[in-house]
């Protein structure tokens, strides 16, 4: 099987399954505990700490460890809300963020909340000037993502990050880079960003483990209370061996990320260029966005169709976000987009790993062109 679904999940780097298994083993200690086995769990905390700040060009006092971005997103979002609520109730987000994003979004509006989702571009971006004029006098907080999940589409952060402060320097800016990090380049100081969420198994990492960045000064509540670990923000015992495997995993995608970004960018050019010779087949990402998601719709073909028939001949793609995949629904990022229903319903993601060569991506095309031409000739019965 040819596995093209890195934005859904990646395979664990070889060094980091054995640093996991390794700490796991090893260094069994709680790092609260003041013995010898507990010190020497708290000293592999904290190195994995800097490591992690180091990546991302900051303090190692800002960053606190979840269990993965949707932690994350939510401790940022409720978190400062709730260290806010004496400046007011209103979040500015997007209508294309991920569901940790704005479904909670969704369910603070049925808490008394306010939110304004900026609308996006037929390209799946939003514009700067448009995030601007959402906010208001109780505006607490932005959260755009760096990049969509589905289309690929790349948010211009450091120009919404840089306007937002120089106009409205008290607003919380919060970014998802969840599908940016390791593939694009963002400078968190420079964008003036406030609150920034990663997820270790999107570059590399153990599944179950995140983190957070909280810039010094960022008044933040906690959703977990309890025994006032990491900074009295995320209490409960630190999963270090997750923990130090991240750490490994942020190391290597920050040191490999220039190399890393060639290589997808060139086997994103020859997929979308075979992809736009075939007929009844729409684009929906562009040449402008990740290098490591291509996204496409056969209106009139049903996606979860395709992509068993994909399975069968020996590839592995995606439909919607996988947090949404499963639901028999149109995507809701497409129709953001101003995409047509047949459309929003055939969406069909594919995204690029290391791993990938170019003979593998003319093999996919071939099989997806096999596929469509086979759905094609079924269509207008069960297909």
């Amino acid at each position: 099987m040819k596995y093209f679904d890195h934005a859904a999940t990646t395979p664990p780097h070889e060094d980091v399954i054995r640093t996991v298994a390794e700490v796991m083993a090893q260094h069994f200690g709680n790092p609260s505990s003041l013995h010898r086995s507990g010190e020497d769990s708290g000293k592999l905390l904290s190195k994995a700490r800097e490591v992690c700040a180091n990546a991302l060009q900051v303090s190692p006092e800002e960053i606190i460890f979840t269990s993965g971005a949707t932690e994350s997103n939510n401790m940022a979002i409720r978190g400062v809300l709730a260290g806010y609520r004496h400046r007011g109730n209103h979040i500015v987000t997007t209508s294309i963020e991920h569901p940790s994003v704005y479904e909670t979004c969704r369910h603070l509006e049925k808490q008394g909340c306010k939110v304004a989702y900026v609308p996006a571009q037929a390209d799946g971006t939003v514009r700067t000037e448009d995030v601007l004029s959402a906010i208001k006098e109780d505006t607490v907080l932005v959260s755009v993502m760096h990049v969509n999940n589905e289309t690929g589409a790349v948010q211009p952060i450091a120009e919404i990050g840089q306007a937002l402060k120089k106009l409205y320097p008290r607003v919380m800016f919060h970014v998802d880079g969840v599908q940016g990090f390791g593939k694009l380049p963002l400078s968190i100081r420079d964008s003036r960003i406030d609150l920034y969420s990663l997820s270790a198994h999107k570059f590399r990492g153990p599944k179950g483990i995140g983190l957070l960045y909280v810039r010094e000064g960022v008044s933040l509540e906690p959703l977990l209370t309890g025994g006032g670990q990491e900074g009295g923000l995320r209490s409960g015992t630190e999963n270090i061996p997750y923990i130090v495997g991240m750490a490994k995993a942020v190391r290597l995608a920050a040191e490999r990320q220039p190399f890393l970004a060639e290589h997808l960018a060139r086997l994103n050019e020859e997929l979308s260029e075979g992809l736009q010779r075939l007929t009844g087949l729409e684009m929906n990402s562009s040449r402008h966005g990740a290098p490591h998601i291509v996204h496409f719709s056969c209106p009139g073909l049903k996606a979860e169709t395709m992509l068993h028939m994909l399975e069968e001949e020996g590839f592995l793609v995606s439909t919607q976000s996988a947090c949404s995949s499963k639901r028999s629904e149109p995507s809701r990022v497409l129709l953001a987009m101003e995409r047509q229903m047949d459309c929003a319903l055939s969406g069909i993601r594919i995204s690029l790993g290391e791993e990938h060569t170019e003979e593998d991506v003319r093999q996919l095309l071939s099989a997806i062109e096999h596929t469509m031409g086979r759905l094609q000739r079924l269509k207008g019965g069960n297909c």
